[in-house]
């Protein structure tokens, strides 16, 4: 039997299969829940952790940032967040969820991650933050590691956009436009 063909037909596909995620434009957003850890939030000056899920999404058009503990993911789309940022859109309508894999952090870093996380909560107050630890959200949409997401959802929680890795310049403006039309 010549290997040949079978191996070029293996190496065809596993990109596809690489690319994969459970997140699907035009679907609602399938259900990921974190309890270990979970949503940060302010009660005064202190952080307190309380248990997330995907459900809680509705009601405001979002984009979600799902990244990797890694501050190399954190940067991959910090042009969109800023973008965002200047574009001064309505928080009775808009909101970022940041979602955070702590198991995805570079060996011994994982306290850093926590730490860094709950400062950038402190530092934008009005932002949605959650710290998955053991990565289960990831898990169950089957995200990259090492990586960045970027999912806009209406307020349904429809999935209007999703893209993994840094998004292109014209991604950027797709995302942001899709954002502002749905408000």
């Amino acid at each position: 039997m010549n290997k040949k063909p079978m191996i070029a037909l293996l190496a065809a596909l596993l990109p596809g299969l690489a690319a994969a995620h459970t997140i699907q434009v035009g679907e609602m957003l399938p259900s990921a829940a974190v309890s270990d850890k979970g949503e940060i939030t302010l009660q005064g000056d202190d952080i307190v952790y309380q248990n997330w899920n995907s459900a809680q999404l509705t009601g405001k058009v979002r984009v979600i940032q799902a990244i990797a503990g890694r501050s190399a993911a954190k940067e991959m789309n910090a042009e969109l967040m800023q973008a965002i940022t200047a574009a001064g859109l309505p928080a009775e309508e808009y909101q970022t969820t940041t979602i955070i894999n702590q198991d995805d952090a570079i060996w011994g870093t994982g306290s850093f991650v926590a730490s860094s996380a709950e400062d950038s909560k402190r530092e934008f107050s009005w932002s949605s933050m959650v710290l998955d630890a053991e990565g289960g959200v990831h898990a169950t949409w089957e995200l990259h590691e090492e990586s960045s997401a970027i999912i806009v959802l209406d307020k349904e929680s429809k999935v209007l956009f999703v893209k993994e890795g840094k998004l292109s310049p014209s991604e950027i403006e797709q995302a942001l436009s899709l954002v502002k039309a749905n408000l």
